[in-house]
């Protein structure tokens, strides 16, 4: 099957705080998924689909590392009492505004405190979600790629939409209920509006709480501590982190990168950077390879 590949560059930015993800033209922009039933050996399909989505996690995950890193350089440069240039307020405010913690850029009046505060607040928010948690949820949440939502919508995590027409209107919804899953023009567009979603959203700050408490440690953000931050992910919550932590135990082997250059630069990058919408149901009929 052809894959739509175009050299773009991605840049995650929100329309309005608690609205969707916009991405505009970074990374390559991958229109299809391959049709991974092809695959009759499970572990060839696991790994085919790991290996699909791994690179585009990694550049997502290294944007978000950048951004990271001009935060830290803030934090340092506010404790030692310089002042920020105009370029590094407004800078600084977007951030704020895309990452849901300001509802406008204006930050030009703040005193030091008020700065701070924001920066650290927004050091919570910008951070990588490790590779093999991202792989592994797209994986439970898709049916290995295999899942109408996955094939038609690009839609790998579940995401719901509430505007009518917004999306694919899943047909076990009940009479009561309003949501559309929602559809992506890209993967890419998929994977960075679930990664905004974890970073930003209310209902994750235990996952964001517990990442920031490994950052004080000094500790890279681990998957199987941070998986019991997405309780609120299903409304199987508890039952939902244990099949999480299930599959991380049992594809160990094919989580593993295969591209060992990458990841190390992708390290690099982490160990450069540290400083200080809910969906309640399981798609039906999805196939599932624990």
């Amino acid at each position: 099957m052809v894959i739509l590949l175009l050299r773009v560059s991605l840049i995650p930015d929100l329309e309005e705080k608690g609205k969707s993800l916009r991405v505009l033209p970074m990374l390559s922009q991958t229109t299809r998924l391959p049709d991974f039933d092809a695959y009759a050996d499970v572990g060839e399909k696991k790994s085919a689909f790991f290996e699909f989505l791994r690179p585009i996690v990694q550049d997502i995950n290294r944007a978000t590392l950048k951004k990271r890193r001009f935060v830290s350089e803030i934090m340092l440069k506010l404790e030692a009492g310089k002042p920020l240039s105009a370029k590094e307020q407004r800078r600084l405010a977007a951030l704020g505004v895309e990452f849901g913690v300001l509802e406008s850029e204006q930050i030009s009046e703040w005193n030091t405190t008020q700065t701070k505060q924001l920066a650290q607040s927004l050091l919570k928010r910008i951070d990588i979600i490790p590779e093999s948690l991202v792989l592994v949820q797209a994986a439970n949440e898709s049916g290995w790629g295999s899942s109408r939502f996955a094939r038609e919508g690009l839609n790998l995590f579940g995401q719901w939409c509430y505007t009518k027409g917004c999306g694919m209107v899943p047909s076990a919804r009940a009479q009561d209920m309003s949501h559309e899953v929602t559809v992506f023009n890209t993967v890419e567009d998929a994977i960075a509006s679930y990664i905004n979603n974890l970073n930003t959203h209310s209902a994750y700050k235990l996952f964001r709480a517990i990442r920031a408490e490994q950052r004080a440690k000094g500790i890279e953000p681990a998957a199987d501590a941070l998986v019991y931050g997405l309780v609120n992910y299903s409304e199987r919550r508890e039952a939902y982190v244990d099949e999480l932590l299930q599959m991380l135990r049992h594809n160990k082997v094919y989580l593993e990168p295969q591209d060992e250059p990458e990841n190390q630069t992708l390290s690099a990058v982490q160990s450069d950077a540290v400083g200080p919408g809910i969906r309640h149901d399981r798609f039906v009929g999805v196939q599932r390879i624990s």
